[in-house]
């Protein structure tokens, strides 16, 4: 956690209505959009790559407690990839219904509601290659994905490929008695995790570490804001994110900052 920065800071926001739906709002975080992230997975950690959340285990990123699917939907997609792995690309390979167990997850209104997640293996996701397997470390899905040509999204549970996009849903009800729908596109930051989060030894989003990428967020994780808002959506966003980007925030992500002065470059954002 030393090379964080504190988690509360100045964000600069952007509100559209949805071309393709005039009944919702899109409620997007400039400063997080705008910032430098980009995942460092992969890389040894004294080489800017990922110390993981568990310091004594770097090598497995941020995998080690499993994914929470979203609905059944998601479950089937990832059981259907599942069967394109082999032993050879698969390190736990096994049975479907040995990856998939029952657990609990906290709702809306802070009550805990039957879910269901990947299994846990000797302290990682089931999914998860550890260090010094054939294929390297890292997501079997996301790996077949690579050997197949197309996107990690296609492959991987949905909340795996969303982090760190924080995509939310909530109505607001108007003053004059109109209710509002918004779609809220923010980090995921430690405190999106509930109080587990502040247990990690580190999380990517708020670490200059994490925050030398060549392009912004909107353009890296395009694909997957398309997919989040809808291609009219995510277009009006880039829209607005190039015009505040030719402006500089006034706000930027303190991370991408202290990143940026650490390569000795100019700071404008």
């Amino acid at each position: 956690m030393t090379d964080e920065v504190a988690q509360d800071f100045d964000r600069e926001w952007v509100e559209f209505l949805d071309p393709d739906d005039p009944e919702t709002m899109v409620r997007a975080d400039l400063t997080w959009l705008l910032s430098r992230w980009g995942c460092v997975f992969g890389k040894h950690p004294d080489e800017g790559g990922c110390p993981g959340i568990e310091a004594d285990q770097p090598a497995d990123g941020c995998c080690l407690h499993g994914a929470f699917y979203t609905d059944e939907a998601d479950i089937k997609r990832t059981r259907q990839i599942a069967k394109l792995l082999t032993p050879e690309t698969w390190q736990l390979h096994r049975r479907w219904k040995d990856t998939i167990v029952d657990d609990t997850l906290e709702n809306e209104d802070g009550e805990e509601e039957p879910a269901k997640k990947t299994a846990v293996v000797d302290g990682a996701c089931v999914f998860h290659n550890r260090e010094g397997f054939p294929t390297g470390a890292g997501c079997a899905l996301h790996q077949q994905a690579m050997r197949d040509g197309v996107h990690p999204m296609e492959y991987k549970p949905e909340v795996c490929w969303q982090l760190p996009v924080k995509r939310d849903f909530k109505t607001e009800h108007r003053a004059d008695g109109t209710e509002v729908s918004v779609t809220l596109i923010t980090e995921f930051d430690r405190a999106s995790w509930g109080p587990g989060g502040h247990d990690f030894d580190w999380w990517c989003t708020a670490s200059p570490t994490a925050h030398t990428a060549s392009e912004p967020v909107y353009l890296s994780y395009a694909v997957e804001l398309t997919e989040l808002l809808g291609p009219a959506a995510y277009e009006k966003l880039a829209d607005l994110c190039d015009a505040r980007a030719k402006l500089g925030l006034v706000a930027p992500h303190p991370a991408t900052v202290k990143a940026t002065i650490a390569l000795g470059l100019p700071v404008r954002l």
